[in-house]
């Protein structure tokens, strides 16, 4: 916390009397000196241009109310953890609140994570069959079959011959996806 206070001196003035907003009491201070009072250092004054710059320790204050966790719940959340974070308070309580933090994100990642390895399921069960992912998607879209890419990766997986009908139906509803020479043939057979 810094605060600047305006002090005119006269020109043999060179002494003044602050009271300190800190509550330390009298402080006195020469305009060419650093002058430091007070019960241990905590209020720190310095002149610097005409200016007074008032310095103020930080003060830690509890947070009150549902913000802050007691120390069982934190313990509990803190159990498994390596070293002092699983019985040191402070370190606990900072390890708990990172550990949190890094769940919150995680939930979103997985439904990103587990979208893209559906979409690479899928992709695998269609290119056997001579189509891509986009034109697959595309010819589903076109022939209004709702199937969520959980259920596609699904059936490409443990149900290849009914993966293969979904396939063939894409195909002949969009015109990009056309038989390959190759795979004229059944591949699955």
């Amino acid at each position: 916390m810094c605060l600047r206070i305006s002090l005119c001196f006269a020109a043999n003035e060179t002494l003044t009397i602050i009271e300190a907003a800190g509550g330390a009491g009298s402080t006195l201070l020469r305009e060419d000196t650093d002058l430091r009072e007070g019960p241990g250092n905590q209020d720190n004054l310095v002149l610097r241009h005409r200016y007074l710059v008032c310095e103020f320790n930080k003060v830690k204050r509890k947070k009150v109310g549902s913000a802050t966790m007691n120390k069982d719940k934190i313990f509990k959340l803190a159990k498994g953890f390596r070293g002092r974070a699983k019985n040191c308070i402070r370190i606990a309580r900072e390890r708990v609140e990172k550990a949190l933090q890094y769940s919150y994100r995680d939930r979103r990642n997985k439904k990103r994570d587990m979208r893209s390895l559906w979409i690479e399921r899928i992709n695998a069960g269609t290119r056997l069959h001579g189509v891509n992912y986009g034109n697959f998607m595309h010819g589903l879209l076109k022939e209004n079959i709702q199937l969520n890419r959980k259920v596609l990766s699904e059936l490409s997986m443990h149900e290849p011959y009914s993966f293969k009908a979904l396939v063939d139906v894409s195909r002949t509803a969009f015109p990009g996806n056309k038989v390959p020479k190759n795979l004229s043939s059944s591949s699955l057979a």
